[in-house]
This record gives structure tokens, C-alpha cells and sequence, in this order.
């Protein structure tokens, strides 16, 4: 659903203290844009409108986050719910920044210099339709591009409801060179006490909709890397 043209959102993120309104300037010092720029960094690819990065940040002071979206008309949505979540845990805002970007350019805005912990991907988009699939957010492809500033050891932790997306990421995490160290195709039947649900998450649940849930964990080197480097066409894993 296309979501209609709030005018007054890019003034409204231009005032705030925690938007990264120029993020290329940021590459290679996003810790040192935090006060704590040795805390273990974390961010969320497509955060939305912010309900899942504003509650994992406030109660996560001790760590620093960056949520990336690339409309200003839910970024401004995620600014207020992450001042709402603040105020209401008492804290000052000094452990996220938000930012606009195009996440298939995420090497424009994110590397090497600042390694990231952990990477979360909620309800992504699954594009479904043949001949969409490189434009997931956990194909391979992409995958690959997260490679570059994920720490050796480092974690990406997805969710979805599409069931066809979540069984095409586990070949896609193989070939890429992740470890699946947690799975689930219904995360609400016996949930962990760290999962937050997003707006998403509510939904399908009330709906019926099983919720598929992943941590990866980068820690082999790519099987996948010297063919997407030469453009032919992705060949099949053993299945997980």
C-alpha cells in the first residue's frame, strides 16, 4: 500500500536531534556519533514506522542502534514513537539514529569501520513475483553487501509471515556464508523472551498467520561470492 505524502515529514525529521539527514557523511563514524561509541552497534533494515527499534533501543540503553527506511512518511512516524518510548522509560535520546536510505545501497552509507553486531529484517517486503526475488532484503545479493560491515561472529535476525520467502532465505543464508543458530516456523507457540513484536507481527498473529522467525550467524566464508561477481544465475544449496 502506497502511503500518502505527509508534507510536513522532511521539516519534521530535519529538526530532530536523532536523524542522520546527510548519512553518506556518516560513513565510517557511526559509533563516534553516539556517546558510547565503543557499545555494540545493531540496526534494523526497514524499520517502518518504528514500533519494533523504538522499544528494542529504550530498553536497550547500554547498546547503540540505527534504524533505516527509505520514505520520510514513516521515518517521521518512527521519530515520534521513538520519543514516546524514551519519555515514557525516563531516558534521555542519545542510543539511535534514523536514517533514509535505498538498502540495496547500504555500502554508501555503512562499512568496515563500523562493525556492526547484529542486523534486524522484519516482515520485509517478499517480492514474490518471478524475477523480483534479487530485491529481498535476505537474498543473497544483499546478504553478501551486509558481509562488508557485520562483525566476523555477527548476527542477522529475521521474521516473516511469507512462508516461501522464509524457506528461499535458508538457501539464501547457506550460500551466503551463515549458520542458522535459531529457527522457528511458529515463534509464537513457545516464544523466547527476547522478541519484540512489530506492528506486522501483531497483525498476522490475530489474523492466524504462523510467524517464521531466524537468527543467522556469519561465521563461513561465502559459497556464493564468485558467481554473483560474475552475474550467473544462482545455483541451488543443499537444503537446511
Amino acid at each position: 500500500m502506497r502511503m500518502r505524502r505527509k508534507p510536513y515529514a522532511r521539516p519534521e525529521l530535519a529538526a530532530c536531534s536523532f536523524f542522520a539527514g546527510r548519512p553518506a557523511e556518516f560513513l565510517g563514524r557511526w559509533r563516534e556519533s553516539f556517546p558510547n561509541p565503543d557499545a555494540p552497534f545493531e540496526i534494523e533494515l526497514g524499520c517502518g514506522k518504528g514500533g519494533f527499534i523504538s522499544k528494542l533501543a529504550s530498553q536497550n540503553p547500554d547498546k547503540n542502534f540505527l534504524g533505516i527506511d527509505i520514505k520520510s512518511e514513516v521515518l517521521v512516524l518512527a521519530k515520534r514513537k521513538v520519543e514516546a518510548a524514551y519519555a515514557q522509560a525516563g531516558l534521555a535520546i542519545n542510543n539511535i539514529r534514523l536514517m533514509s536510505q535505498d538498502i540495496e545501497r547500504i555500502g554508501d552509507i555503512l562499512d568496515e569501520r563500523d562493525p556492526v553486531d547484529c542486523i534486524y529484517i522484519n516482515f520485509c517486503n517478499p517480492w514474490s513475483k518471478s524475477g523480483h526475488q534479487k530485491r529481498r532484503l535476505t537474498h543473497t545479493r544483499q546478504l553478501i553487501k551486509y558481509r562488508s560491515f557485520l562483525k566476523a561472529g555477527g548476527e542477522i535476525r529475521f521474521k516473516t509471515d511469507d512462508d516461501g520467502l522464509f524457506e528461499d532465505s535458508l538457501r539464501y543464508f547457506d550460500l551466503a556464508g551463515f549458520s542458522i543458530s535459531y529457527l522457528t516456523r511458529d515463534l509464537h507457540a513457545d516464544a523466547p523472551d527476547w522478541n519484540i513484536e512489530t506492528e506486522h507481527e501483531q497483525m498476522f498473529s490475530q489474523e492466524g498467520i504462523p510467524i517464521k522467525a531466524l537468527i543467522a550467524v556469519m561465521n563461513k566464508p561465502p559459497k556464493a561470492e564468485a558467481f554473483l561477481k560474475k552475474g550467473r544465475k544462482e545455483q541451488p544449496a543443499s537444503p537446511f
